[in-house]
């Protein structure tokens, strides 16, 4: 049993895990940047450290100062919540290289599918339909914006990296495409550190169907079925529907 956990995020998800594990018994420390001082989930947890200046990209994306606030604090595990490094999978290695418990997909499952670009070419080699796109390698923007024009408006902006929303644009016309671009690859870097992107054919009025699935470190894997998450606003999903 886990006695003491490290939470590498903030907010309403770092506030979730701190109850589940008070409920469980399990004692657990935040990590706070400079305007998280005094945030809900840095007064929740039994412990903080303070771990840089308010942008995330010298704080909450430096894998090496979370795995030095769980050594200082001489947290077991480390959760790393949802968005930030929690698809990083050089970050999942690094957590369990230091001894410590790695709360998550093994670090080979986030190489396969934490990045969108990765997951979508493994698809496409299972013979698993994919909405068109492109997902090279080549992110100069001169390329981006050819295929984009290829493609046909609307197209889609996608961050590779990471999740909730965050890194997409759409876009209606040729001429707003590079402003586009470079407003998108901007936040998925200060979100994920990581500002490479694809592209996809918008479509309009889709469903949107997730599958989760759990796994342990005893080989026991389990789904919670389908779950309908179609109602979203600015690509965030407002209402997610099971029966």
């Amino acid at each position: 049993m886990i006695a003491k956990l490290l939470i590498a995020n903030r907010g309403e998800i770092a506030c979730r895990i701190i109850r589940t594990a008070r409920s469980m018994g399990i004692a657990t420390v935040a990590v706070y940047y400079d305007a998280d001082a005094k945030a809900l989930h840095v007064r929740s947890a039994d412990e903080a450290v303070h771990i840089g200046p308010s942008p995330a990209a010298e704080s909450y994306l430096v894998g090496e100062k979370i795995i030095a606030a769980a050594k200082q604090t001489g947290a077991e595990a480390i959760h790393p919540g949802y968005g930030f490094l929690s698809e990083n999978a050089d970050f999942a290695q690094a957590v369990q290289e230091a001894g410590l418990i790695w709360v998550g997909a093994p670090p080979s499952s986030i190489r396969a599918m934490g990045l969108k670009d990765a997951a979508k070419k493994l698809m496409r080699e299972a013979g698993v339909p994919v909405t068109p796109g492109y997902d090279g390698d080549d992110q100069s923007a001169e390329r981006l914006k050819q295929e984009a024009d290829a493609i046909g408006y609307p197209v889609l902006i996608k961050a590779v990296a990471g999740g909730g929303g965050k890194g997409m644009r759409k876009v209606d016309a040729e001429d707003d495409f590079l402003s586009s671009l470079e407003s998108c690859r901007r936040e998925a870097k200060a979100s994920f550190g990581n500002d490479d992107v694809i592209l996809e054919k918008w479509i309009t009025s889709p469903r949107h169907i997730e599958v989760q699935v759990f796994g342990d470190s005893h080989g026991n894997v389990v789904h919670l079925f389908e779950r309908d998450c179609s109602l979203q606003r600015r690509h965030q999903k407002v209402i997610e529907r099971s029966e």
